[in-house]
This record gives structure tokens, C-alpha cells and sequence, in this order.
């Protein structure tokens, strides 16, 4: 669960950052209950992921 929350992070930089920022964080917290150790961690990567990715695509986008 975690590898793919990681992916999910990832692509949620360049790509639909809502949809897999939301996937990255609930596999990492699935992840994290069933105790994985990067669980947590990729919970708080695909945030961040979101985040950033949101950004970018505020600033990138023409009004």
C-alpha cells in the first residue's frame, strides 16, 4: 500500500493533484494501520505532493 501511496504522491505533482493526492494519503493510512512503517510517511508525501501540485497548477495555468 505504501509503494503505491508513494506513485500516487508522485503523480499527484504533475497530474489531477485532488483525486491522487487524496488516493496517496488514505493507501498511506491504510497503510499505516496495517503496520507498514512507511505508512505514515507517505501519508504526508502525498499531502505535500497535493499541495505542490495545486500550486503549480495555479501559477502554470492562464486565467
Amino acid at each position: 500500500m505504501s509503494i503505491i501511496g508513494f506513485v500516487c504522491a508522485a503523480v499527484a505533482v504533475l497530474f489531477v493533484p485532488v483525486l491522487f493526492g487524496l488516493a496517496g494519503i488514505v493507501l498511506g493510512i491504510v497503510g499505516h494501520t496495517r503496520g507498514e512503517p512507511l505508512g505514515k510517511w507517505t501519508a504526508v508525501a502525498a499531502g505535500t505532493g497535493m499541495i505542490i501540485g495545486t500550486v503549480l497548477s495555479i501559477l502554470l495555468v492562464p486565467a
